[in-house]
């Protein structure tokens, strides 16, 4: 076994203290600014298996009037995020379907004030992972491989485990992708954008020492 030395052990100890001051920075800041904290939130963005949304939504309903997913759930440039379709677009429809139920007077409401519907996030990949929809679209994976059969739910639910590490490597592997680190993190990471341009960090402060952890850097 290779004996560790007095450097080694200073190391460890220096990547241990930033890794806590980087870790402690996010949380001093939400403390400071007073923000609340979703209480369906999980570590990661992702919230309960099946979050209250602020409107009833039927994904069953709309797939039986043969709405497809690419109709409401948009993929732009650069092709990383899929979209929610706009609560104009919603109304397009519900202007004279359904106007009086509560739901879609709330919708209405959220249009007229032009606010975008704030859904409740079910799935959420952690920040220091580079993930693209249209890569794995153009690689052949339909919507239900990630997210389970979404048209047979009233009510969106978490059914896979795509967003954790083990999800993401046994799909490559009984796809034959990539497993390499390199695949997911690092280089990639700094390609990652949002439809405004703006490009994420490489890696978010709060989640690197879950990734270090997670990944042996620590005893």
């Amino acid at each position: 076994m290779k004996k560790r030395t007095f450097s080694d052990g200073v190391s460890r100890c220096a990547l241990a203290f930033i890794t806590c001051v980087l870790a402690a920075v996010p949380l001093c800041a939400g403390q400071t600014s007073g923000s609340q904290t979703n209480p369906n939130s999980k570590s990661g963005g992702e919230t309960s298996a099946a979050p209250v949304q602020p409107i009833p939504f039927s994904h069953k309903t709309h797939a039986a009037a043969e709405l497809t997913c690419g109709f409401c759930h948009q993929n732009p440039d650069p092709g990383n995020q899929i979209t929610f379709p706009t609560t104009a677009k919603c109304m397009a429809c519900h202007s004279g379907i359904a106007k009086d139920k509560p739901a879609i007077r709330r919708l209405a409401q959220y249009d007229q004030e032009h606010q975008p519907v704030p859904w409740a996030r079910v799935y959420a990949v952690p920040g220091f992972v580079y993930w693209s929809h249209r890569t794995h679209s153009e690689a052949g994976l339909k919507c239900e491989s990630c997210h389970g059969q979404v048209d047979q739910m009233d009510v969106v639910a978490r059914t896979t485990n795509v967003t954790t590490m083990g999800g993401c490597v046994d799909c490559h592997r009984q796809k034959e992708a990539s497993t390499g680190c390199k695949a997911c993190h690092e280089s990639q990471s700094s390609r990652l954008q949002f439809p405004s341009g703006r490009v994420l960090p490489q890696f978010r402060v709060e989640a690197s020492l879950e990734y270090w952890l997670s990944h042996g850097f620590f005893p």
